[in-house]
């Protein structure tokens, strides 16, 4: 592996995800109450026993920056290992910023170059999965490919919403196709078991879908994208145009993989990690554990609390409230009375002092957290929100949609995302 560079892509603007975007890149959104997306290829990446990886990203980097630069520091333990930040750039020779993911490494491609290695691994910063890179790297070389792509089987119901490949019998990859329907879908139907994937398991998942995860031949990836100079996408230009001239391999990745990449996506993979007793994704696999900053906070304290299927991070401080299939981020704080449904609350980035918490204040200023007789359901409060008292945030008009930013949150998919530091006053009704 030390004959790998690990290089993890941070998306676009996420408008998809907005407002969760509004102030940070898309691999710095939270996750799971204590951990950033960006924690997940990351870690799975040091599991795998790579050290060198870059991150290539150009919006609202500065969270993003903090986070990598507290979280991992790779010198010492790991000789010449790195995590490091490479922002879009302007340069005498390219002005513009990233037009794509084969664009943003385009650009970089001079450093990447410098490094002494055999492949390249090439990464999302936004998917949820545990992945070891070693078994998917060895079949790209036992295989002799110039490209792997990593690719999960798929049935019929989901296949259409994701880019498809057809592979031969010895699972090279012959044909591509973007989100196909009708005809175009069922001619996309392979035999999944030339992976690895049982009869029964590949009557049912005929179909393969890209996870955006792939490895280059050096020499390879070089060539291509001096050849391709105005591709700017790997799914969609570079890799279907590369089919014919190069060795392209599938590796069937046959576990829990979710695109995080719309508000509803989010909401639903976090609140999964709650369920009992097997969530689909776990925090707690001790032989490959998730990594993230260490923030040396106090245990959480529940006072009176009825508390069901639901996540507390760090930190917490939680009167005499129920909370039921929700989390709780680090440094949550909820006042008696509280209803908590459904819901995924992130937290705070800090404490307020004693004075400023004392509830029975009358004054007009909100504290941070959750104000006493409140009531969340299936809604998402973003960091440092001040809820007053007696707020109802249940989507009372069963609204599906709804753009309301100069009141503090937006609406999508049914789901009430409150902003980051917003303040919603005492006895508001969403």
């Amino acid at each position: 592996m030390k004959r790998v560079l690990g290089i993890i892509l941070g998306g676009g603007a996420g408008t998809r995800l907005y407002p969760l975007t509004k102030l940070r890149a898309k691999p710095a959104v939270p996750l799971a109450g204590k951990y950033r997306l960006i924690d997940i290829p990351v870690s799975n990446c040091i599991n795998s026993e790579i050290y060198k990886i870059y991150v290539l990203t150009q919006f609202n980097s500065a969270s993003l920056n903090r986070h990598i630069g507290r979280a991992y520091n790779l010198s010492g333990g790991f000789a010449s290992g790195f995590v490091e930040v490479l922002a879009a750039q302007q340069t005498a020779e390219n002005p513009n910023w990233f037009q794509g993911t084969a664009d943003a490494v385009r650009q970089y491609l001079w450093l990447l170059s410098e490094y002494d290695v055999d492949e390249y691994l090439i990464l999302s910063g936004d998917h949820l999965y545990r992945m070891d890179y070693r078994q998917f790297i060895q079949r790209h070389r036992e295989t002799q490919a110039d490209i792997t792509l990593s690719v999960v089987p798929m049935s019929e119901r989901r296949a259409s919403d994701f880019g498809l490949m057809k592979i031969d019998g010895s699972g090279r990859v012959v044909d591509f196709s973007e989100k196909p329907k009708g005809d175009a879908l069922a001619q996309m139907q392979v035999d999944t078991t030339t992976l690895g994937l049982s009869p029964e398991a590949a009557q049912e998942k005929r179909y393969i879908a890209s996870m955006g995860i792939y490895v280059f031949r050096k020499d390879v990836l070089t060539k291509l994208l001096n050849e391709y100079p105005d591709s700017t996408d790997f799914g969609k230009e570079i890799i279907p145009a590369s089919a014919k001239d190069f060795n392209l391999q599938a590796y069937l990745f046959n576990d829990y993989w979710e695109d995080i990449g719309t508000i509803e996506s989010f909401y639903e993979a976090n609140l999964a990690l709650t369920q009992q007793p097997h969530p689909p994704f776990s925090f707690y696999d001790e032989s490959a554990p998730i990594y993230t900053r260490p923030r040396y906070l106090p245990p959480s304290k529940l006072l009176d609390c009825h508390v069901t299927e639901s996540i507390v991070g760090e930190g917490c401080i939680v009167k005499n409230c129920q909370i039921q299939h929700s989390i709780l981020g680090v440094r949550a704080r909820i006042e008696s009375g509280c209803i908590i449904d459904n819901s995924l609350l992130m937290g705070a980035d800090f404490y307020q002092p004693f004075v400023e918490r004392d509830p029975n204040l009358k004054d007009s200023n909100i504290p941070l957290g959750i104000g006493a007789e409140s009531v969340i359901r299936r809604a998402i409060v973003d960091k440092n929100a001040c809820i007053g008292r007696n707020v109802q945030i249940i989507n009372k008009d069963r609204v599906e949609e709804a753009e309301r930013e100069d009141q503090g949150f937006l609406i999508r998919n049914g789901i009430v995302v409150i902003l980051k530091k917003a303040v919603i006053p005492d006895g508001t009704v969403i």
